[in-house]
């Protein structure tokens, strides 16, 4: 849409995430204080500015506002008695999301359902001031965004529109954006630049051409030359999904750090100390080396194994790897004499995974 001429507004949850959001969840959103709120604001954040052009000079520049410098300022009883006639509680309970709350075990506070209220008011308030037309957003939010279309025409007799998409599922109906090691993260220190690769690489075959439509800038005319590949040459097509895709969220220059660790790691290649750049890694301190730290209490610290549970399966299934020795006792540690008189190692979970300890 900024592409064909059209100004972004991203809205940052500041004020709503100090309630919490009901829809699709089975119990109430724990509530944040305000530097958690800060903190997680200011990641966001920094992912929206490596997909939109932000600024002040173009018509179509990219702005970010947050809903906490208009709601935390609202007095209640001004604000009931402003916009709670253009709500009802019929309405509201015919939506989806509110009747599958309503239905499960946990108690649906008032606090909760305010929230769909204080949405709404979040469009009017971004008509007002940046001439918001069309709000876009997850089917789960259908209900909310239409309450801000109805309150607009309402209160400002102004036309809004709200445009959702369906929830992304891979091909055997799985939803999108786990891996073996857990949630994809946008964020660098939460997913390395490698791991985020590894994700898109292993897309399943029926997925890979839908993928490249969705996830990249790609022209239909590149993809489509691409829709009738086979065997091999399907898996030379994952990999242009997972360039494509980790070059417009991480940048182009951080992709010849992860072919050069999976040439020296998976196809014998030569330079395995400088290819180990675009895996994630962790730091020793040469008195914890000395002591002994315990190797499934590293393979969680480099999520390689979201448990010590799962780290221990991993290493009884014959799947982890210190370089490529395999590690075969579950209280085995890592020391000084596993360097090897280097500075660091790669650890490995199975085939495609894997992660750096570095002497601090």
């Amino acid at each position: 849409l900024q592409q064909s001429g059209h100004r972004p507004i991203v809205l940052i949850g500041g004020g709503t995430s100090k309630v919490g959001d009901p829809t699709g969840k089975d119990e109430s959103r724990q509530l944040l204080n305000d530097e958690i709120i800060k903190k997680n604001t200011d990641g966001i954040s920094e992912v929206f500015k490596k997909f939109l052009a932000f600024g002040e000079t173009d018509p179509n520049d990219a702005i970010m506002v947050n809903n906490d410098d208009w709601l935390s300022s609202l007095k209640y009883l001004e604000f009931l008695r402003d916009y709670g006639t253009y709500f009802t509680i019929n309405r509201m309970m015919s939506f989806e999301s509110v009747k599958q709350r309503m239905e499960r075990e946990a108690p649906f506070s008032f606090l909760e359902f305010n929230y769909m209220i204080l949405q709404a008011y979040d469009f009017l308030e971004l008509s007002r001031r940046h001439n918001a037309k069309l709000q876009l957003g997850g089917s789960d939010q259908w209900g909310n965004m239409i309450s801000g279309v109805e309150l607009g025409r309402r209160v400002d007799s102004t036309q809004l529109y709200a445009l959702t998409a369906p929830l992304i599922t891979t091909s055997d109906g799985k939803k999108m954006g786990k891996t073996a090691g857990g949630a994809v993260w946008l964020n660098a220190d939460k997913l390395s630049e490698y791991d985020y690769w590894q994700f898109w690489r292993n897309t399943s075959d029926q997925d890979v051409i839908r993928f490249m439509k969705l996830f990249t800038e790609l022209s239909l005319e590149e993809i489509e030359a691409m829709e009738g590949w086979k065997g091999a040459d399907i898996n030379k097509a994952k990999i242009v999904l997972a360039d494509e895709a980790t070059a417009l969220l991480h940048g182009r220059e951080c992709l010849k750090a992860i072919h050069d660790t999976i040439d020296s790691m998976f196809k014998g290649g030569k330079s395995a100390q400088a290819s180990t750049e675009g895996l994630n890694r962790i730091f020793v301190s040469a008195d914890e080396a000395s002591e002994g730290v315990k190797f499934i209490d590293l393979f969680v610290k480099l999520k390689l194994a979201n448990s010590k549970k799962e780290a221990r399966r991993l290493i009884q299934g014959g799947g982890a790897k210190l370089g490529e020795e395999k590690i075969a006792d579950e209280n085995a540690v890592l020391n000084m004499d596993g360097f090897n008189g280097e500075t660091e190692v790669t650890l490995r979970a199975g085939k495609k995974r894997a992660g750096v300890v570095e002497l601090n």
